[in-house]
């Protein structure tokens, strides 16, 4: 019963932003909010999971959106080869968390059975719950599992000893949490059940939502899963680089060993009053 390393890997940023993209609620509603992108490595002296693919050159000038590292040169600090990943866990199809799927193709993914039948339903067939969806990267995943390469979970189960899947919904459909044993407790990669600190923390909704309900229960449900609210890894906030160390260069952030603030308070210190 070992515990797993964690880490984040970033690979772009967004600045241009104000906290009334962050937040359906807020005072600061014109104050600026800037946004980081993350994917995430899970492995022990044997295997090696990844977490989400982030997108690539190709989607970020589509979108207007540039990338500071292509995600298979973000990885290869960590040693790691694109072509030898063989698990990835999607945790929504949404183009900034599975935009890279071709980019890793002998990877098996693991995805929620109700995001799926969300991202190829009825639903797709409003503007405003598509658009953070493309259709190339959803029929990636399908050309996949035609492939034999998708496994499929409704609801939550276990992975691995010691990583599990959670599944939250709010954002997305079938969105889903990560859950990691690690010498520090029990990680959760939030993904975007909790975009920043602040949603989990303050029960503040994000935007873009299909179901408020499951959005805020799945703030509670985070928390549950932590073993400390430090431990939770919100999917794009900043401040996860103030609070964990880097690990080589500095777009490579250490998860597994905890929280490097002194008090999680200083994180929450940078909250608005």
């Amino acid at each position: 019963m070992s515990d797993w390393e964690v880490y984040a890997i970033k690979y772009a940023e967004r600045n241009a932003r104000t906290r009334a993209d962050s937040f359906i609620f807020d005072d600061n509603h014109d104050a600026p909010h800037a946004m980081d992108y993350y994917i995430w490595v899970i492995r022990n002296g044997t295997e090696t999971i990844l977490v989400d693919t982030g997108y690539d050159a190709k989607e970020a000038q589509l979108r207007g959106r540039p990338i500071q590292l292509d995600p298979r040169e973000a990885l290869k600090p960590l040693g790691i080869a694109a072509e030898d990943i063989t698990d990835v866990i999607i945790t929504h199809l949404h183009y900034d968390h599975a935009g890279g799927l071709h980019l890793f193709p002998n990877a098996n993914l693991h995805l929620q059975e109700a995001e799926m039948a969300f991202a190829t339903g009825p639903c797709m067939c409003h503007d405003t719950l598509r658009a953070p969806f493309t259709a190339d990267h959803v029929c990636e995943a399908i050309q996949r599992l035609y492939s034999g390469k998708v496994r499929f979970y409704a609801g939550d189960a276990e992975l691995r000893d010691g990583i599990s899947l959670h599944c939250i919904g709010g954002h997305s459909r079938g969105l889903q949490a990560v859950r990691v044993r690690t010498q520090a407790g029990w990680i959760v990669l939030a993904s975007d059940a909790a975009h920043y600190y602040e949603n989990a923390l303050r029960q503040k909704p994000f935007p873009i939502v299909v179901d408020l309900q499951n959005m805020l229960d799945g703030f509670e449900t985070l928390n549950a899963l932590a073993s400390h609210p430090s431990l939770i890894i919100p999917g794009h906030d900043p401040l996860v680089r103030k609070a964990f160390p880097t690990f080589g260069p500095s777009h490579i952030l250490r998860l597994d060993t905890g929280c490097t603030l002194s008090s999680f308070g200083e994180i929450q210190a940078y909250f608005p009053r």
